[in-house]
């Protein structure tokens, strides 16, 4: 049972690097950083996700909300398979961006008409939600002379 919750878990992002935005005198600056978020049940494909964080006093202590303000980019890095099967919009990362009801959310989606991959970033709220997103597209090619494999035989919904 473990196992299968494990497996059911949304990616763990790996920090690139940030850089600053704001100063601020007291507590840490505002910033940007640039996260690397290969997608754990498809091999071959990465997002890189960039995300404002709120410095000052409040975000050093944890009480920031953080802008809805997400960008994402995802690319093929080499053959695409496709390991378990997976549902329409299934979250592929969750982080919270505030104390209480906000969260980033990286969903996953695939286009069988065209062979693509699509990653959407949100940011949702329980109360007064943000429409700010970001998309990315992979379409699934051959690479270097292999063919993806275990694609979907019809679009998943």
């Amino acid at each position: 049972m473990a196992a299968a919750l494990l497996s059911a878990a949304p990616a763990h992002a790996d920090e690139v690097g940030c850089v600053d935005t704001v100063f601020k005198l007291i507590g840490p600056n505002h910033k940007i950083c640039i996260d690397s978020l290969p997608d754990p049940k498809v091999d071959g494909v990465v997002c890189h996700l960039s995300r404002p964080e709120t410095g000052g006093l409040s975000g050093a202590v944890g009480l920031a909300e953080d802008p809805s303000n997400n960008s994402i980019a995802c690319r093929q890095v080499g053959p695409i398979t496709i390991k378990e099967d997976f549902d329409a919009g299934e979250v592929v990362f969750s982080e919270r961006r505030s104390i209480l009801f906000k969260k980033l959310r990286v969903r996953r989606f695939y286009d069988t008409e065209n062979n693509v991959l699509i990653y959407l970033v949100i940011s949702d709220k329980l109360i007064e939600g943000s429409p700010k997103h970001s998309l990315s597209t992979v379409p699934i090619m051959p690479w270097g002379g292999v063919e993806p494999r275990n694609l979907p035989a019809e679009k998943l919904e």
